[in-house]
């Protein structure tokens, strides 16, 4: 059975249909999610897609991670279902408190847009089977992530070379939490999922993603 994966919407989201075509192309069912539910239907993976969600002009994530679909999709994830945000959802899961710390200005203070190279560091329960490095785009003005005091990740995925464009703590471009529940990136892998795109480095993470569900 292929697997089911729901793509939240919220106002400003602009990477939604982005992550539709690279989520079929991976070998998944996506459907979409608007910010505004309250339950989750039959799924495997919850992704939270890039753009700009609203609220963002207080602190990137700071309301959407109030949405009233959060606490169902918080539910389901610590049941054992899959998260994952990318950029502007990474910040929502940052915001909610699903990771720790926070993602700040660039620390340069300009809008990040370029394709970067990112590698894999640390083992956890998805890095089996996302090993190796990637090229994949960033587009973002506050991607620095800052952790909390005697924080480093267990695992996650670091820019190369260091230190990062953006200032972020040891050039950490997203990292999980512990069960592999959940997991947030900076970078744009459904931004580098066909050729026409130039790369489809973004197409072999999210294949990877599917291995790891499917284990």
């Amino acid at each position: 059975m292929r697997l089911r994966a729901g793509i939240v919407v919220f106002p400003g989201s602009n990477c939604d249909r982005d992550l539709y075509y690279a989520l079929e192309r991976a070998g998944m069912v996506p459907r979409f999610l608007w910010h505004a539910e309250s339950r989750l239907p039959a799924l495997e993976a919850v992704f939270l897609p890039g753009g700009f969600s609203y609220g963002d002009y207080l602190r990137a994530g700071a309301i959407a991670r109030f949405a009233p679909i959060m606490k169902a999709i918080e539910e389901f994830w610590r049941k054992g279902g899959f998260v994952m945000g990318i950029c502007n959802g990474f910040q929502v899961l940052v915001e909610a408190g699903w990771l720790p710390g926070a993602l700040r200005r660039n620390a340069h203070g300009r809008f990040w847009c370029d394709v970067a190279t990112v590698t894999f560091f640390g083992e956890g329960p998805l890095t089996p089977y996302l090993k190796g490095t990637y090229r994949l785009p960033v587009a973002h003005g506050e991607g620095r992530y800052v952790p909390p005091a005697d924080f480093w990740p267990e695992w996650g995925l670091r820019y190369v070379p260091a230190p990062a464009p953006n200032g972020s703590f040891g050039a950490i471009a997203g990292f999980g939490n512990r069960e592999g529940t959940v997991f947030g990136l900076m970078p744009h892998p459904e931004r580098a999922c066909d050729p026409y795109q130039g790369q489809a480095d973004g197409l072999d993470l999210l294949r990877g993603i599917v291995r790891y569900l499917s284990a």
